[in-house]
């Protein structure tokens, strides 16, 4: 009987182009190929992760699609961002499976990674301040100092800097890791230690501050290997300045206004500037126009002052990027 022949199936149709992003990701996933030269940037999830988002669009980047995924969009075709717990990103870094990325001090510490530090950025989840992992116990418990600890249990998402603390000291203890919602732990265990901004959430739980393991601030971090390429060390670097630029402005504001000569040493006298001020000559030449930038608190102060000096015109306004 002959063999009957099965039609023969059409190869698959080629994938449309997809967008850039998608195959940025491609790049990031398979490593890099020679014909791109993109960053690979990792973007801390979870605490800084908004933060971390405001601060590029205020540094003048448009970032989008990081609300569904992992791979968030920049309109820099130069650079590829994924989006990493801040726990890992410096071993990912380490190792070469990304550039660059943001992450805490402590994180570095803690993994013991071999990365160069690019820059500190004074950044977190709710203000500027750095972050403290805080030894804490119950209100009620007796333990006063770290020694009164001597024998116990204390639990911590930071094991390995928690074990190098007590071991400086010559405290005998056990610490084991805690998988989150550690505050509930501290009566459980002898003691924990957490992560803290305000020290709110210490409070609230009842819990009262013993000791600072460690102050840790979010860093900037690249690759050694990386960091020795220029394309993609001129591209962190100029990231650095960017964000820092927009870090600065944050709490400082333009400042505007017009002064009689006649006025203006009385003027300049109240003008806590970085440097001098710009003077300008006006259309009247009895009058200058005078610019500086200062401390957005200081100008709630000054300008009613300037006022009183025989300054006029007063204006402030916000500022996007401040580079020095």
């Amino acid at each position: 009987m002959p063999k009957r022949c099965l039609p023969r199936r059409k190869p698959p149709a080629r994938p449309p182009n997809r967008p850039p992003n998608e195959r940025k990701a491609d790049v990031l996933l398979k490593g890099p190929l020679l014909s791109e030269r993109i960053l690979k940037l990792g973007i801390p999830k979870g605490s800084l992760e908004q933060a971390t988002f405001a601060l590029f669009e205020k540094a003048g980047f448009t970032v989008s699609g990081f609300e569904r995924s992992y791979f968030p969009r920049i309109d820099d075709d130069e650079i590829s961002l994924i989006l990493l717990r801040a726990q890992e990103m410096s071993r990912y870094v380490a190792d070469g499976v990304l550039d660059a990325g943001f992450t805490g001090f402590d994180w570095i510490v803690e993994n013991g990674s071999d990365v160069h530090e690019v820059c500190e950025l004074r950044y977190s989840k709710a203000t500027n301040l750095p972050t403290r992992w805080v030894l804490a116990v119950p209100n009620e418990s007796t333990v006063q100092k770290p020694e009164d600890l001597a024998g116990g249990i204390i639990a911590t998402e930071l094991v390995n800097a928690t074990r190098h603390y007590f071991e400086s000291k010559n405290i005998p203890v056990k610490v084991e890791f805690s998988w989150g919602a550690t505050e509930v732990k501290a009566r459980l265990v002898n003691a924990i230690v957490e992560l803290t901004e305000t020290g709110s959430s210490i409070k609230a739980n009842n819990l009262r501050i013993v000791d600072t393991i460690m102050t840790s601030t979010t860093r900037l971090i690249a690759n050694r290997q990386a960091w020795r390429d220029d394309f993609k060390r001129t591209k962190i670097e100029n990231i650095s300045i960017l964000l820092n630029a927009a870090i600065d402005a944050k709490s400082r504001v333009g400042m505007k206004l017009n002064a009689r000569k006649d006025d203006l040493q009385s003027v300049l006298s109240l003008l806590p500037s970085e440097k001098s001020p710009t003077i300008s000559e006006l259309a009247d030449s009895s009058f200058v126009a005078v610019e500086i930038i200062v401390e957005d608190r200081v100008a709630r102060t000054l300008v009613p002052q300037l006022k009183r000096a025989g300054a006029s015109g007063i204006i402030t306004y916000p500022l996007n990027r401040v580079i020095h």
